[in-house]
């Protein structure tokens, strides 16, 4: 039987050779200290499923793709509060069943194959940019970083500009935790604005940055929008920001034009958050404390290994935000299999793409007492 050739040549998940590398160790009753893939075991707070379950309906119906207008009311506000910019929860917000399905899906309403679309992205960064634009019938132009890991317009020859469709940026960035400035930003929007590109902004680590750094948080694309935020599309998420990795719950904030290119285009496929999921997603977005306290302990665990890296001599890259550590190794996938060996799991940078050879990346989600035993287990393993 016939596979689409995209699925067939990108074969598995990357990630997924070490996590099954990780479950066959567990299920022969060895210590596993898992950093590979950014899911914290910090419980979600109470009041968060409380929320959820006080909305199961006795009679379960369709979710609109829209969504409750409550919760794009309350991702208004929160946008509001967390950059001091008035969106219109109407026409410029839309619910998604996670970051993940919503970056994928993205590329189905503005991608036309037969126009040979050039989709841009960085590298490396999340997967999910390049298996979506292909998916999609997109070309693909990778924007391979290195030093500070950031995404900057001059490193977009100006050729691949004119061809592009949609330019995505990542900050805080993932895997390398590096963040993008005001500055830098009002750059790579104002080339895109020029050129009719949409600018699409990964920014489900949003809220999870060390403060004594960015006292104000990590700048945010629609900071630099013009006022309408043409041409520009930002990706939120609940899953580090308030511990809902299980739930899907995120959301797009941006030009209403393209909200309501994606309205149309998540109506036909049925994508949806349940409802129940957004009651518990309106509770999250209306509270910030639970998010700051969330920071405190990302910051505590990244403090720990850092000190364990600082012993072994090793630089710490970027790093200052989002859910991961960027440590330069040497050998990537040579440190991944030893410390595998030794019961600490990390991913090696080449799984991120091109430029993230000689790295590995850590997601700080084991708790603050296994982050301890790991630093002891690291710096055994790699002195």
């Amino acid at each position: 039987m016939n596979i689409n050739p995209v699925l067939r040549d990108l074969g598995n998940y990357p990630v997924a050779t070490i996590q099954q590398r990780a479950i066959d160790r567990r299920e022969a009753g060895l210590r596993v200290i898992d950093f590979s893939i950014g899911d914290p075991r910090e419980p979600t707070p109470k009041f968060i499923p409380e929320a959820m379950r006080s909305a199961i309906p006795e009679i379960s119906q369709y979710p609109t793709s829209a969504g409750l207008a409550e919760l794009r009311a309350v991702v208004a506000h929160w946008v509001r509060r967390r950059y001091n910019i008035t969106v219109d929860p109407a026409t410029q917000v839309i619910p998604t069943s996670g970051s993940k399905e919503a970056i994928f899906n993205t590329h189905f309403a503005f991608i036309d194959r037969d126009a040979d679309d050039v989709v841009v992205f960085p590298s490396p960064g999340y997967p999910v940019y390049e298996r979506g634009a292909l998916f999609a019938g997109a070309r693909l132009h990778r924007v391979v970083l290195d030093g500070d890991f950031v995404m900057r317009a001059p490193l977009i020859p100006s050729a691949v500009f004119d061809a592009a469709k949609i330019v995505w940026t990542c900050s805080p960035h993932n895997p390398t935790g590096a963040v993008t400035s005001a500055e830098d930003l009002a750059a790579l929007y104002g080339e895109c604005r020029k050129r009719g590109v949409w600018l699409s902004s990964d920014e489900c680590y949003a809220d999870t940055y060390e403060e004594d750094v960015f006292p104000n948080g990590p700048a945010s694309v629609l900071e630099v929008a013009d006022d309408g935020l043409g041409g520009v599309l930002a990706f939120f998420s609940l899953s580090k920001r308030s511990g809902m990795t299980g739930y899907r719950s995120g959301a797009i904030v941006g030009d209403p034009v393209a909200i309501k290119a994606l309205k149309e285009l998540r109506s036909t496929t049925g994508t949806a958050s349940p409802e129940f999921v957004q009651a518990a997603a309106i509770a999250a977005w209306s509270d910030d404390e639970h998010a700051a306290s969330r920071r405190a302990v990302f910051a505590a665990k990244r403090r720990i290994l850092e000190r364990a890296f600082l012993k072994l001599g090793l630089d710490v890259v970027a790093s200052r935000a989002g859910l991961y550590m960027w440590v330069r190794v040497g050998d990537d996938l040579a440190v991944t299999e030893h410390l595998l060996d030794q019961g600490v799991v990390v991913s090696p940078g080449r799984f991120f793409g091109t430029g993230g050879e000689g790295y590995i990346r850590l997601a700080l989600v084991p708790a603050l007492e296994e982050c301890e035993l790991a630093a002891d287990a690291l710096v055994e393993a790699m002195k």
